[in-house]
């Protein structure tokens, strides 16, 4: 039986029509996707996305646009936007030229392999992901001033001043906001300088509060006054490194002054002829996802049907082999040589199909480096394009909700908590669950392995489809999933961004499975193959936008060129384009 495919909008119709009726197939209609003539911006928080359409309409480019949503997201979106993280940036230029900029954090300088282990050599719980031993040097605020400087076209302080103004005066916080917050309350009550900002009077905020940022507000005004040395160098450097020694972190001056952005070539790869153009490492997200797909092209995925139990089994054994290429053999460049070339190729990926048994779920524990075919060796996102046809794709990241949970006092800046997506220890899962190799260790000044794929799909030089979500390890097959449903199901960018998705990283061996994505038929199919299914992961954020319809090679509605849409799985967020 062909598998439904099913939308937050009409699950209760559809549950309805199916207790009512054998019906074979059922089509659940989306909202219809945001459409716009001149650009389009979607984002986690719609004040955000507001004033990255303003941007455009000032005649800013999407670069502009994609630096002003960033600080923008700092202020609005404190749980994962961010001056005290880091990110990446994917960047297609109308002239066709492709960029990666990768400001992740790094390792601090007297940062050790061993530096989460107790004398016994065990993990200690929570040093890697709470309070300022958890810290990595932050990235976000040089990455955001490159992209700037050398790709957009207006000045840095009229693209912070909106980000600024929402700090200094605050915003009424939405329904979405607050449960955000809430989150994370009694963390907040830990940290002082935290729950000041972040609670009203020591309890949490209610709907139609509002929420200032003075010390934030200042931030960011040494920020557009002075660029990155009035983030990485004067008061603002000072408090951060004041802050992690008191925290017992250790992060200090020289760090701040070291940090550079890199500008990487992205990863690229065909698949049914369109071109994907992607995160490189230290993102395993731009190799992962061009694995996946090699793999996926051989089979027929359109005539299996969409979540056939055959479809869904080849869809699984793609992700459980590519995962275990991620977590053993990709780290930072800097530090280690990253296969690119096998995992890349077309006929890597014919050999792992010929492992794949159609008929019988793969076992996870025996794929392991040097097993052939296998040789030996919480996150925001906000995509944006503009009239001339520049697209940016942008994953930024605190890593866990609220980072680290610290804030450097006095700066109103929340610290991230990226230590955590290093290998502490070999074979002993992080805070996603993932099983890392030493290609991961820590060490000084290095960059953390990260699943962030900020993503740009092309045909015949032109950007088509910009799409990214955060979700840690779940980032890469959602970005999947959504190729696919564009690619192979001809789904509207709403629909591919609705429909339910499962995600399959290797290790644990189970396959999470949101609700309403597999009927019983099929789940008890899959389960028969030995498949391993589990509980749903809590929801990622897609945003995405396809350019000239609704649908890859649809038909346009009037004259809007640009269609967005924005994951209702959160009640936050906004695509809006003008």
């Amino acid at each position: 039986m062909k598998e439904l495919m099913w939308t937050t909008a009409a699950r209760s119709a559809v549950v309805a029509a199916l207790a009512l009726a054998g019906v074979a197939q059922l089509h659940a209609a989306s909202q219809a996707p945001a459409a716009a003539e001149n650009g389009m911006v979607v984002s986690a928080q719609h004040l955000a996305t507001k004033i990255g359409v303003d941007v455009l309409k000032r005649g800013g480019n999407a670069i502009d646009s994609a630096v002003a949503v960033g600080y923008a997201l700092a202020v609005v979106y404190p749980a994962a936007g961010n001056l005290g993280g880091g990110g990446f940036m994917t960047v297609q230029l109308a002239d066709g030229r492709k960029t990666f900029l990768d400001f992740r954090e790094k390792a601090p300088l007297a940062a050790t392999a061993s530096m989460y282990l107790d004398k016994e050599g065990n993990v200690v719980k929570g040093l890697s992901t709470l309070g300022h031993l958890a810290v990595g040097v932050p990235g976000t605020v040089s990455g955001l001033e490159l992209a700037r400087q050398k790709y957009g076209t207006l000045q840095r302080a009229a693209l912070i001043a909106p980000a600024i103004a929402l700090a200094e005066r605050g915003f009424a916080l939405e329904q979405g906001d607050v449960d955000m917050l809430a989150t994370a309350t009694a963390a907040f009550k830990k940290d002082s300088a935290t729950g000041a900002i972040f609670l009203n009077k020591g309890e949490p905020f209610a709907v139609g509060q509002k929420l200032v940022q003075k010390d934030l507000a200042k931030t960011l005004k040494a920020i557009s006054q002075k660029g990155p040395d009035g983030f990485y160098r004067g008061p603002v450097g000072a408090a951060i490194v004041k802050s992690s020694q008191a925290g017992k972190g250790i992060i200090t001056q020289a760090d701040l002054d070291q940090y550079t952005t890199r500008e990487l070539a992205p990863i690229e790869c065909d698949y049914r002829g369109y071109r994907v153009i992607s995160a490189p490492p230290p993102s395993s997200g731009g190799v992962v996802i061009c694995e996946m797909l090699n793999i996926l092209e051989g089979y027929p995925l359109k005539d299996l049907g969409f979540r056939s139990a055959e479809a869904v089994h080849y869809q699984i054994e793609a992700m459980r082999h590519a995962y275990m290429d991620r977590n053993s053999y990709l780290g930072d460049p800097d530090f280690v040589k990253n296969p690119l070339d096998r995992l890349l190729d077309k006929g890597y990926a014919e050999k792992i199909r010929a492992v794949i048994d159609p008929k019988k779920a793969g076992v996870s524990k025996e794929l392991k480096p040097g097993v052939p075919p296998h040789e030996g060796s919480n996150t925001t996102h906000y995509s944006i394009v503009d009239q001339w046809g520049n697209a940016v794709s942008v994953t930024y990241t605190l890593n866990d909700w609220f980072g680290a949970k610290v804030t450097a006092a006095g700066t109103g800046v929340l610290l991230n908590n990226e230590m955590d997506d290093f290998t502490s220890k070999v074979g002993v899962p992080n805070l996603y669950g993932l099983v890392q190799g030493e290609a991961n260790a820590i060490a000084p000044g290095k960059r953390p392995l990260s699943s962030m794929s900020p993503t740009i799909v092309t045909r015949e030089g032109k950007p088509v489809f910009v799409v990214g979500t955060p979700g840690g390890s779940r980032i890469i097959t959602a970005v999947l999933h959504t190729i696919l449903n564009v690619v192979d199901y001809g789904m509207n960018v709403q629909e591919a961004v609705d429909a339910p998705r499962f995600h399959q990283q290797w290790l644990p061996d189970v396959t999470n499975v949101e609700t309403f994505a597999l009927g019983p038929d099929t789940r008890k199919i899959l389960t028969d193959m030995g498949h391993n299914i589990g509980v749903p992961q809590p929801a990622n954020h897609v945003a995405a936008i396809i350019v000239g319809a609704p649908s890859l090679g649809g038909k346009p509605v009037g004259k809007n060129r640009f269609y967005g849409a924005n994951d209702p799985r959160r009640n936050t967020g906004l695509a809006l384009g003008y």
